[in-house]
């Protein structure tokens, strides 16, 4: 008998588009797998996320405009590398991402595509306007990780902090990808050497957002093994006040079932002989 070393457990690649299809079914943004972190726009721009059937689910179902876009890219390249005579299965594909995608930008993208024969300059052209927007934004953000340095050294006032990140959601609001701003919300609100008072603030902020959004950030944090107990009693505390019963429940739910997955993820392969 031998036992097999412990690891995550993650889907194999094949799962990954059922995957993303039932992200989609619970109205939330798209994980690598089932508990990890957010899809972002380089894991499909980079090759990360490589399974076509997962990268068309991506185009479809992505909450995240920006990811969503990202994933028509390398279904254009490959569409546009094809012969002719297979071509035909890459147009109904793309019509089908038009007339279904979640996203209207991402509609767009496909119907320009197919009238443009997936032609490689079409591609660059939505590549290029997908980097003019992150791109900004990204920086914005790597700007904003300095001020998050100056608050923990105690260089810059608490006060300061709070209306820098109030410039800097409003800033990349919409042209970061989700992914990068909550795991950037996330890891404020476990850090040690961020006051309680500057969490609560956040946490007051958070609750101000769009739904969907409001519902990732909250139930993360309320999920999480690594945030201070009084955050979580205030969390509680807080949606309880400003949410009704059928908001609650989404909330509560989507907790558990995010510490499902986390759990899932800690779990031993079993032994085998």
């Amino acid at each position: 008998m031998s036992t097999a070393p412990s690891s995550r457990i993650t889907p194999p690649a094949a799962d990954l588009a059922a995957h993303f299809m039932e992200c989609g079914a619970l109205n939330t943004n798209l994980t690598l797998a089932p508990g990890d972190r957010m899809v972002i726009t380089d894991d499909l721009l980079n090759g990360r996320v490589a399974d076509l059937a997962a990268i068309s689910m991506a185009a479809i179902v992505a909450r995240d405009s920006q990811v969503a876009k990202a994933a028509v890219l390398p279904l254009g390249m490959v569409a546009s590398k094809v012969a002719a005579k297979d071509r035909e299965k890459y147009e109904r594909l793309f019509a089908l991402i038009e007339e279904t995608a979640f996203d209207e930008s991402v509609r767009e993208s496909a119907e320009s595509l197919i009238a443009a024969r997936f032609r490689e300059s079409q591609i660059k052209e939505i590549a290029a306007e997908l980097g003019g927007t992150v791109g900004p934004a990204r920086q914005r953000y790597r700007a904003f990780l300095d001020v998050v340095k100056l608050l923990t050294a105690k260089k810059i006032s608490e006060s300061l902090f709070l209306d820098e990140f109030l410039d800097f959601t409003r800033t990349v609001a919409g042209k970061l990808d989700f992914g990068i701003y909550a795991l950037c919300v996330d890891r404020l609100f476990i850090a040690a050497r961020i006051p309680v008072l500057v969490k609560v603030a956040l946490l007051r902020e958070v609750c101000k957002y769009p739904p969907l959004v409001r519902k990732e950030l909250l139930t993360n944090l309320l999920a999480s093994d690594r945030v201070a107990p009084e955050l979580i009693r205030y969390a509680h505390q807080e949606v309880a006040g400003i949410m009704d019963r059928d908001q609650l429940t989404e909330i509560m739910l989507f907790t558990t079932l995010k510490r499902a997955w986390a759990a899932q993820r800690r779990t031993p392969l079993a032994k085998a002989s």
